[in-house]
């Protein structure tokens, strides 16, 4: 099945009712909790303020995270596959978090509220981080430049605040891209257009924080020093609050709808207890209420699908479920609550195809950071020297060029074709990102190849930098950032549209969660390939020394992942059913 089509195959909408309610039908309300009035909340008008505070949010991010690694290494003295692993650790935390936020977002905070309460734990990290990078006695101590050494007391106190961060940034991730689409109502056919509009854009204001961080504060974090370049990050979580309250009059909100967590194990209790029940053909005939709002508090009801039939025995109506009174929720369950379930289910396999994505994502803030550390960091025949992290900078660009091209040529021109109202399918924009995320690995492993031949040729085994440029890393950072804007948006489009309206923020967080998983991936390869690799006395792939090892057999490793990946991804989108709601609540 695919998703609805608004669009005939010239590009034209096709005619649709007029209505003249001025409320949004998708249950949303304004600050005070009243109906949303659309012609005063929500839209385009609101979302500025979004992507003001996900730009300066992820500049922040971006602008503390991108060199922590060379941070790692050169400050709290740790080996290349120690630093990786902590780095790879503590940014899965980064993406594990917002399981938490999505929770208490969608089941009792509302996204709003929970934005505003984790952002504060945000600027409590980001404060001791730069304080732990300041103050003497808590910072590390350094004999020159790049030879410092870190006590425990040290170390922890860096590791306390990037985990508070960590906690922090759990209840905005998952939040801050659904609050933006709930600006855009589901029921209303224009609206909904610029709802796929918005997710381009908002990953377009992620990749301009990205890119000064990538460039500015890494540079400011290698010339100033780390108080300065972890002060700054801090600095602009602080505008990025200010951003977010300052739209509070503007935004529409969708209520929590209760534990989605509990619903979901009740269906499944329903299920067993009855799984002697025989499930009628006629669907009809399962468990619906009458109104036209869900029994989920402000959520639009969803329409029966055939798969995974043993789920609909939990909205079989038995004579000892008495419907007509009060309704043991743990015996009998809706439609739309088994459809929840169901919609779950369908959306865990797409899930586990961006692990091995994530993993090659992992790597512009790892081995590509100490690949290019190796390499001459001098811009032409230049005096001026960039930091190695600051070839990051082609992954922010890379997205803001293609997300315009996207979203202003792509999308129209494959509507010509596809009669679809955003060109591509979200799985049909998924498919193509992974497929040029495996060229960027092929770049990095012949990169490396062609660097190690010439550190062999030329003895350059313990030189600091060899004669060959960095810049040559712009192309693997180029197809990364090419692939995200087709993956990660896809991404977050895809999870949100095929979210039930309950649990959009938890399936979010779901979404982010390949990334943690990825970064954890990462992290359990290297271990493995640093047992495996240096048995015997040998160096391995992933020495300290990078010069005596085999990064490029790490690279060719995941690109070889990423093409099996590619084909497990094809299949299940060619098994994959989208969801249908039925009506809207106003």
């Amino acid at each position: 099945m695919g998703e609805d089509d608004v669009y005939t195959k010239d590009g034209r909408v096709e005619p649709i009712a007029e209505d003249d309610d001025v409320y949004t039908k998708d249950g949303t309300v304004d600050y005070k909790g009243n109906p949303a009035n659309k012609k005063v909340t929500g839209t385009w008008r609101a979302c500025p303020f979004i992507l003001g505070n996900e730009c300066c949010e992820r500049l922040a991010f971006y602008g503390m995270s991108s060199n922590l690694v060379y941070y790692f290494k050169y400050h709290l003295k740790q080996s290349s596959a120690k630093a990786a692993k902590s780095n790879s650790n503590w940014s899965g935390t980064c993406y594990l978090t917002p399981l938490l936020g999505a929770f208490l977002a969608d089941a009792y905070l509302g996204r709003y509220k929970t934005i505003a309460s984790f952002s504060i734990i945000y600027i409590i990290g980001m404060t001791l981080l730069t304080l732990s990078a300041s103050i003497p006695g808590m910072k590390p101590t350094c004999v020159s430049k790049d030879d410092c050494y870190a006590n425990s007391g040290q170390t922890a106190a860096c590791f306390i605040a990037l985990y508070l961060i960590a906690l922090g940034t759990g209840g905005i991730k998952p939040c801050v891209s659904s609050y933006g689409a709930d600006q855009f109502d589901d029921d209303d056919v224009v609206e909904k257009k610029h709802k796929g509009s918005f997710f381009n854009w908002f990953y377009f204001s992620i990749n301009v924080g990205a890119l000064i961080a990538s460039s500015v504060l890494v540079w400011v974090q290698m010339n100033e020093g780390w108080s300065w370049g972890f002060g700054i990050p801090a600095v602009a979580m602080a505008i990025a609050v200010v951003s977010f309250f300052s739209g509070t009059r503007l935004y529409r909100n969708q209520k929590p709808g209760g534990s989605p967590l509990t619903r979901i194990i009740q269906v499944l209790v329903a299920s067993v207890r009855k799984y002697k029940v025989i499930v009628p053909e006629d669907k009809s005939l399962l468990y619906e209420i009458a109104d036209a709002e869900s029994v989920i508090k402000g959520s639009r009801k969803l329409d029966h699908t055939n798969e995974f039939r043993f789920f609909d025995k939990a909205a079989v109506v038995e004579p000892t479920d008495h419907i007509k009174d009060s309704i043991d929720p743990w015996r009998l369950a809706t439609v739309t609550q088994v459809e929840e379930l169901k919609s779950i289910i369908r959306l865990l396999p797409v899930w586990a195809t961006g692990i091995i994505f994530a993993a090659v994502y992992n790597q512009m803030s790892n081995f590509f950071v100490l690949q290019g550390t190796l390499m001459d960091l001098h811009v032409g025949k230049s005096s001026f020297e960039i930091p190695a992290a600051s070839l990051s900078v082609f992954d922010p660009l890379s997205v803001i060029i293609w997300v315009p091209i996207y979203d202003q040529f792509i999308v129209p021109f494959a509507r010509k074709f596809t009669g679809h109202r955003n060109g591509l399918t979200t799985l049909q924009r998924m498919g193509i990102g992974l497929f040029i995320s495996i060229f960027s690995m092929v770049c990095a492993a012949i990169l490396e190849l062609i660097r190690l031949r010439s550190v062999k040729e030329n003895n350059y085994y313990d030189r600091e930098h060899m004669p060959m440029s960095v810049f040559w890393q712009s192309p693997q950072y180029f197809l990364i950032g090419a692939a995200e804007v087709f993956t990660f948006i896809g991404q977050l489009d895809f999870f949100y549209d095929q979210a039930p309206d309950a649990m959009r923020s938890l399936c979010s967080a779901l979404s982010l969660s390949t990334v943690a998983l990825g970064n954890y991936f990462n992290s359990l390869l290297v271990t493995i390939v640093t047992n495996v690799t240096t048995k015997n006395n040998k160096p391995g792939w992933i020495p300290d020394n990078l010069n005596y090892g085999h990064l490029d057999y790490f690279f060719w490793m995941l690109a070889v992942l990423s093409v099996l990946n590619l084909g497990a991804f094809l299949l299940i989108a060619q098994w994959y059913t989208y969801k249908k709601t039925v009506g809207s609540i106003r």
